[in-house]
């Protein structure tokens, strides 16, 4: 028997015998490990008040990237003119656009043709006359109809990009939206942003 080739075995097939070679103990050892690897991985990310999943992953990287955002911005105020400032400036209104879809487009529908909330679409208003009633409705909510404060879920500027991006929603008149409700008001003032604001990245 050759030492390095392990015990000849006695079967033969057309006329062939080979050596009985078993798996290294390496071999087990790493198959039983990824077992056990992959049991506490599911245990853990199934099951653990603890485990993290890719929206966590994606939620802290976009805080990180508004913190950043914002704070070359310092603090925007809810006002018309800053409002209308910032629905004049594409980059800020994706910004928008994104706390918009995390958050709103669950009852206002992904274009604001509405589902359970109003559509934001159309000319018509039930809770407001001019831009800043948009931030106060996105900040104070309107309990009575279902429309929750975000003055606790979101920080400042996000709500005032958001209010930015729902007033620039006006008048594009989503697919298969709800009927106005409400009444109609007088168009939304222009404007633009100051300088370190436009300039911001």
């Amino acid at each position: 028997m050759n030492a390095t080739r392990g015990k000849l075995l006695e079967h033969a097939v057309d006329g062939i015998r080979e050596y009985d070679n078993p798996t290294p103990g390496w071999w087990h050892l790493l198959f039983w490990g990824t077992i056990i690897f992959s049991a506490v991985y599911g245990a853990f990310f199934h099951f653990s008040e603890f485990a993290w999943d890719e929206r966590d992953t994606h939620t802290r990287e976009q805080s990180a990237y508004y913190a950043r955002l914002f704070g070359a911005l310092g603090d925007l105020e809810g006002d018309d003119a800053t409002i209308a400032g910032l629905m004049s400036e594409e980059k800020w209104l994706k910004v928008g656009h994104s706390v918009y879809a995390r958050n709103c487009a669950q009852c206002h529908g992904a274009e604001g043709g509405g589902i359970n909330g109003p559509n934001m679409t159309d000319d018509a208003y039930k809770n407001v006359k001019t831009l800043a009633d948009v931030y106060k409705i996105v900040s104070e909510g309107v309990v009575e109809k279902g429309m929750p404060a975000w003055n606790n879920r979101l920080q400042k500027n996000e709500r005032v990009v958001v209010a930015a991006f729902v007033a620039s929603l006006r008048g594009k008149a989503a697919a298969g939206g709800k009927p106005p409700e409400g009444e109609v008001i007088a168009p939304f003032p222009k404007g633009t942003m100051p300088a370190k604001v436009s300039e911001a990245k």
